[in-house]
């Protein structure tokens, strides 16, 4: 039985509709996050789905030493705090190392452990420790079955506030496939299932210097993973994929954002 986790107004879980987590990539500027965060606010009230916006302060595990990193902690915090702040949203960003964890605690309220650090035992355990609902992202390298080890160490800590995502498969070099039946396997470890449509079709390494993707492919996932019985979708969006500074290949434009969200409720709807 999977149980049903509570983040500020929005629910996870199989008694609640689909939640969407969203967002660009990394905060690339003030002005530039501020907007996209009203402009999903706006679009998911109007579609009356549950929303968390996301945003990255630091890409740390970027590929090339060149690539743009994002604001940092102090200046990132400060942004997200400010959007969950003024718009009564639920804010969720990822951490890369123990030290972070502290200038999180009552800044944002989904800790996201990235999915290259999902082994990090004492990373893991921190974060567990500050009773934050903690976001899993399932590492490319890692089975469905071997997601349980990082859960068994966030509940050492006392926390049950957990859900899991599902952000593809390495297959080969700078190539991830989804495979749907890790959703069905997953949610047998009674925590909701996210399923990441955007970083399921990245390219990792595979411009060289940047990761590449291939956004047209996301929505489809998304669909395809809703339907499965996901309990929430996770999706980076930005007015303008081209001109991000972040995983702009495997975006899906915010303009396309409204039609994929009527969609995915219907399916949800069904399901």
């Amino acid at each position: 039985m999977i149980n049903n986790i509570k983040v500020k107004n929005v629910y996870f879980g199989p008694k609640h509709p689909l939640a969407l987590i969203a967002g660009p990539c990394v905060i690339e500027s003030k002005l530039k996050t501020i907007n996209i965060a009203q402009k999903l606010i706006e679009l998911t009230k109007k579609r009356k789905i549950p929303f968390i916006f996301k945003a990255s302060y630091d890409k740390a595990n970027r590929t090339s030493i060149d690539s743009y990193r994002g604001p940092g902690l102090i200046k990132g915090i400060e942004i997200l705090s400010e959007i969950r702040k003024n718009f009564n949203i639920p804010v969720l960003t990822d951490v890369h190392s123990i030290e972070e964890i502290k200038f999180l605690k009552g800044k944002v309220d989904i800790i996201q452990i990235p999915a290259f650090l999902s082994r990090q035992t004492d990373l893991v355990i921190e974060a567990g420790k500050t009773g934050c609902l903690i976001n899993i992202k399932k590492a490319q390298f890692m089975s469905p079955t071997d997601v349980i080890h990082v859960i068994k160490k966030i509940e050492s800590t006392g926390n049950k506030r957990i859900i899991i995502t599902e952000r593809g498969t390495s297959f080969g070099y700078n190539t991830l496939i989804a495979d749907m039946r890790n959703l069905v396997i997953m949610r047998e470890f009674g925590y909701p299932i996210i399923f990441d449509a955007t970083h399921s079709v990245q390219s990792p390494g595979g411009n060289g210097k940047t990761s590449g993707g291939d956004g047209k492919f996301a929505p489809y996932l998304a669909k395809a993973a809703v339907a499965v019985g996901v309990n929430g979708l996770f999706i980076e969006t930005h007015i303008k994929p081209i001109e991000a500074k972040s995983d702009g290949a495997n975006m899906i434009p915010f303009s396309k954002m409204d039609k994929l969200i009527q969609t995915i409720k219907k399916i949800d709807a069904i399901k």
